[in-house]
């Protein structure tokens, strides 16, 4: 652990990518294919593989208590220490002292990991945490945090650490890429890479690969003049979601790649039927099946974030799956297709007569599965899964046409597609394309959060919020309308098991949650570290399908204000 330290302090002390990416190859190159397996899921910042659903489940603010208690530092000091490096893993490595007999190579670090996941209770994850950091140096704690906190801050993102891979065992980027991104698992793609076996991995089902995403464009003319073979679709305001389906067993993962299956739980018996296996990607929103439209996202936000959703909001706020793309089938890995050919796979799919659905296995199951395959007829009320529309337009006149039509619907726009474009997960291309107009918004990472005043006095209701400057946050201005009182009341329960530094009616938190603000204009402003101001800032929405690293740049804000 002492040498994987040493080159996360090497990686984090140059801005050079292939620096960076050199230092990783170097470090993998001389380890064991296990130490070098384990290490490459550390050096993403993870415990644990992606594809893996296990968790240490233990909070930044437990993290903090911990390394105050074996540094024997009151909250005042641990809190200036914290103003001065900015995290909590560079804390520990900085008030944590040495002591004879630390030191503990990455297996047994990998080791600790699973037996905190593993632990029942608060209190006994806090002791094993806490042995496994009396057991560390001081360089091993610093980097022990940052892999508990899913945080490393050395400016090396999972990208590099698979151009490391390949720089160490000679393999070809793309392939070490590819095996990654089927199987959820770096470490395995370590071992098949040492072995020259990487041409062997084949796709995990029921792990999230990343999604395709599309680039904004502001015009009709825009829009035509990057390819000439394009297919439309209307763009909807609800959460993007890939379904897993295999066996009649369907997972549902957000584009967090976290799963929200047990937030819609009707969704798995429409899918259930299908025959074979296939990953599925499209978007979920709340369905008004009188109208056969989308409702506004904030009705389905109602929905987000519960383990149990009741009968009554069942029936109060059902859900469609509009689904768009197909990413595999029957094993068969289909996102080098073009997606005219997809998109006659995913058809043929859906118009495919549905298994029968096991009673005692899907409760509901008297719902039928409906498609409306041509775009044309409003889909039955027991639909569940609907085939997203598709139009075509020649002319800038045609998709204007198009935009009104979407936007009368209730949706925020179209979405533009070359029929010639293979998926790319993960990746923002102009093969896709999002035509939407509407003021300023801007996705931002809550660096703080302060007790409210009034009847919010109980509760975090002010959020100091953050975008990218490179590689840190800075922050950008604070907002405290536009939640409800409900989402307040779940966020506040969040934020105090993830506060890093308790400040008194302040506290900085772990920068994991992405809001969208709303605002007037932008000004330049020293009062912020980002140099800028929002006016009359407020929250559109909590964003939980987004991750912190998917929130806006600096760049994005410099560019909104230019256009001012």
């Amino acid at each position: 652990m002492k040498r994987l330290a040493a080159a996360g302090e090497k990686i984090a002390a140059t801005t050079k990518k292939l620096e960076k990416t050199s230092i990783a190859a170097e470090y993998l190159a001389s380890r064991s294919t296990e130490e070098a397996a384990v290490s490459a899921v550390f050096l993403s910042g993870r415990p644990f593989p992606a594809w893996e659903e296990t968790t240490l489940q233990i909070g930044g603010r437990s993290l903090w208590q911990i390394v105050a208690r074996l540094a024997g530092k009151n909250e005042a000091e641990l809190s200036a220490s914290y103003r001065r490096l900015g995290d909590l893993g560079a804390v520990a490595g900085d008030v944590l002292e040495t002591h004879p007999g630390q030191g503990l190579n990455v297996l047994e670090v990998e080791k600790a990991f699973r037996q905190i996941a593993g632990a029942r209770g608060a209190a006994t994850k806090a002791a094993l945490a806490q042995d496994l950091l009396l057991r560390s140096t001081p360089l091993e704690a610093k980097y022990i945090i940052k892999i508990m906190t899913g945080d490393l801050r050395i400016g090396f993102k999972e990208g590099l650490v698979e151009e490391g891979i390949a720089r160490a065992f000679a393999a070809s980027p793309a392939e070490v890429q590819r095996a990654n991104m089927l199987l959820g698992d770096i470490g395995q793609t370590v071992r098949l890479a040492a072995e020259g076996r990487l041409a062997e991995a084949r796709m995990r089902l029921f792990h999230p690969i990343g999604f395709m995403l599309a680039s904004p464009v502001e015009s009709a003319e825009a829009a035509l003049s990057y390819f000439p073979d394009a297919v439309i679709e209307d763009k909807y305001d609800g959460i993007r979601a890939q379904a897993h389906v295999s066996g009649g067993e369907v997972r549902i993962f957000s584009r967090t790649r976290d799963e929200i299956t047990e937030s819609f739980p009707e969704l798995p018996d429409a899918l259930a039927g299908l025959p074979g296996d296939s990953i599925l990607d499209g978007e979920i929103v709340a369905w008004d099946y009188a109208a056969c439209r989308a409702r506004p996202f904030h009705i389905l936000q109602q929905r987000l974030g519960r383990k149990r959703v009741s009968n009554n909001m069942l029936r109060d706020i059902p859900v469609a799956y509009l689904v768009f793309d197909i990413l595999d089938r029957d094993r068969d890995l289909l996102i080098d297709l073009p997606l005219r050919d997809r998109g006659r796979i995913l058809d043929e799919l859906l118009a495919t007569p549905r298994k029968p659905i096991n009673p005692r296995k899907h409760r509901d199951s008297q719902q039928a599965l409906a498609f409306d395959m041509t775009g044309r007829d409003a889909p039955t009320p027991a639909a569940r899964v609907i085939r997203a529309p598709l139009f075509r337009a020649a002319s800038e006149q045609g998709l204007e046409e198009l935009f009104t039509a979407a936007q009368a619907r209730g949706n925020e726009g179209l979405m533009i597609k070359d029929l010639n474009s293979a998926y790319t997960p993960g990746k923002r291309g102009k093969s896709w394309l999002k035509m939407k107009r509407e003021l300023a918004t801007l996705d931002v990472v809550v660096t703080a959060v302060e007790f409210g005043h009034g009847k919010r006095i109980g509760v975090l209701s002010d959020y100091t919020f953050a975008v990218w400057d490179g590689n840190r946050l800075v922050n950008l201005g604070k907002a405290y309308s536009g939640l409800t009182d409900e989402e307040i009341a779940r966020m506040t329960a969040w934020f105090l098991d993830h506060t890093v530094e308790d400040q008194g009616s302040r506290r900085v938190v772990e920068p994991k949650v992405v809001l969208e603000v709303a605002f007037n204009n932008l000004m330049r402003s020293n009062r912020h570290e980002s140099g800028y101001a929002l006016r009359f800032p407020r929250i559109v929405r909590l964003r939980p399908d987004k991750l912190a690293e998917d929130a806006d740049t600096i760049e994005g804000v410099k560019e909104i204000y230019s256009r001012q």
